[in-house]
């Protein structure tokens, strides 16, 4: 026998044929989707105070220059000198970080021994240290009249309100970001998967380059990109460390500084330049910690 169509009219009597017990359940499940959907309404509400004093001064900002005098003011010298030195500094600071602070991210990974832990809660201090410390903290070690000034004063290298500081001070406290999301992608990987090509035959450099590296991509890439923009944005430690020289140590977040005490359109321009690129990166390395850019 054809089955009948399930038009408006069947779907009706159908109902109307329904036992009490149907009835009860079909009632108990549209009670729990209205209340599931209030519950969903209240969090919503109760997002909004926090939401909006994140968003009003990001909006705020944004609104404060327009774009047409924002684009004009990126040729001003001090804008460009803050600029082209805060890229240079922050594209050495990275390639120091990935060269020197690969291999201590895929130690910690492997390494799960007790002095093991305690270094690696050593190296996030710089992330949790007010910026003014870290910033003391090098002066102390490599200033003239700190632990290794001697050293540095034999060999005649000048380090202290250079950019040589500028880049010391952003890789102290931007090389741990990308320590952490290195180690965190290193110790995903399985060990079967390196056991198997160490039977194979393959050594430790084969075994990292083949096969750590590539697995664990996704989370270099990401921590590198959160480095780079952590290196960007530092302040306290660099004009503790290195001065606020324009063109030699003056970096955008040092220009924005002293833009609000001489010149309100460089700390302007220089604000929203360095918000939407926190923006860009931020949307970069979510999207590869969801997958979306796979």
């Amino acid at each position: 026998m054809a089955a009948k169509r399930l038009t408006p009219q069947l779907i009706k009597e159908l109902r109307q044929v329904e036992g009490p017990e149907d009835q009860d359940a079909e009632t108990r499940s549209l009670r729990r989707s209205w209340l599931k959907k209030q519950q969903q309404n209240l969090w919503r509400w109760l997002s909004i105070p926090i939401l909006a004093f994140i968003l009003l001064p990001l909006g705020t900002l944004l609104l404060r220059i327009p774009p047409g005098e924002w684009l004009a003011n990126l040729n001003l010298l001090q804008v460009r000198e803050a600029f082209f030195l805060s890229l240079s500094t922050t594209l050495v600071t990275l390639a120091v970080t990935i060269i020197f602070g690969t291999p201590v991210a895929y130690w910690l990974a492997r390494n799960k021994s007790i002095p093991g832990r305690i270094l690696d809660s050593v190296i996030d201090l710089p992330t949790v240290l007010p910026p003014a410390v870290a910033g003391v903290a090098l002066l102390l070690a490599f200033g003239r009249r700190g632990l290794m000034g001697g050293v540095f004063d034999a060999g005649g290298i000048q380090v202290v309100f250079t950019p040589l500081a500028v880049i010391m001070a952003q890789t102290f406290v931007a090389s741990p970001y990308y320590i952490r999301a290195a180690m965190v992608g290193f110790t995903g990987i399985e060990e079967e998967l390196k056991q198997a090509a160490a039977l194979d035959g393959a050594n430790n450099w084969e075994i990292f380059r083949f096969i750590a590296a590539p697995l664990a991509a996704s989370s270099v890439f990401s921590g590198a990109v959160m480095s780079w923009a952590r290196a960007l944005g530092e302040f306290g430690a660099t004009i503790i460390f290195a001065g606020n020289f324009p063109g030699r140590t003056q970096t955008m977040p040092l220009a924005i500084y002293m833009g609000f005490q001489l010149d309100l359109n460089v700390a302007l321009t220089l604000s929203v330049t360095l918000l939407l690129i926190s923006f860009i990166v931020l949307m970069v390395v979510k999207g590869l910690l969801h997958g979306e850019w796979r």
